[in-house]
């Protein structure tokens, strides 16, 4: 039998993408899971979709910012009150830094992803600025290899490879993020969105249950 196999479409600017990745990639629950983690453009996403920023509804923007908060304290993942400057910013650029490094350096994009996650929604460092992310990518790959990222970056073929998942992850239904395509270890396949559902996306997966006093716990609780 194989293990369980999950897919998480992810934007550096979402804060639910991020809430869904930290605890993807730290919760006890996901260790025995098959993971991959897919950069896509939430911004193409949204107006392939007409779907309106939530910022843009009225008291829909203030409800998701407090939600953002809740669901952070519950799992134990760390966030600023506040959110990054310039939010949302553009994160084209980002997102085709991080497709690069999937392309490049496949077995460090989990590495650059907490790195760029933690100095935006931890430190409030403008992560969409090159300076800024070529400082964080040296810290994780060293200088020339830093280099050659963002140099890829900008090709016709990253480019071209961001576009085509993003268009791949709205073909599969995906209006947002987070997204994930979660595969049993019976095979079966089911799609999911939100942070609140990530709960639904555990149990389709047949992963078991924290134990009490375990990290997260609160936050698992609260789903049931």
């Amino acid at each position: 039998m194989s293990p369980p196999k999950l897919i998480l479409y992810l934007d550096i600017v979402s804060p639910f993408a991020y809430l869904a990745y930290h605890v993807i990639r730290h919760s006890p629950v996901f260790a025995k899971c098959e993971i991959e983690y897919v950069p896509v453009f939430l911004g193409g996403i949204m107006k392939a979709c007409g779907n309106t920023p939530p910022i843009k509804i009225k008291n829909k923007g203030a409800y998701m910012n407090h939600e953002r908060l809740r669901w952070a304290r519950l799992f134990d993942v760390p966030m600023k009150e506040t959110t990054p400057p310039g939010f949302p910013a553009n994160t084209l650029p980002v997102q085709r830094v991080l497709t690069a490094v999937s392309m490049l350096f496949p077995q460090r994009l989990a590495e650059t992803c907490d790195a760029i996650y933690q100095a935006s929604f931890v430190h409030h460092h403008p992560v969409h600025e090159q300076a800024c992310l070529l400082g964080l990518l040296e810290n994780v790959h060293g200088k020339d290899q830093a280099q050659e990222i963002i140099r890829r970056s900008t090709s016709d073929e990253v480019k071209r490879e961001l576009t085509a998942r993003t268009d791949e992850v709205i073909s599969k239904g995906s209006f947002g993020l987070p997204w994930y395509i979660a595969t049993n270890a019976q095979g079966e396949v089911d799609h999911f969105w939100g942070f609140d559902n990530i709960g639904a996306v555990a149990n389709h997966l047949g992963l078991e249950k924290l134990e009490s006093g375990s990290t997260g716990r609160d936050g698992w609780r609260s789903m049931l």
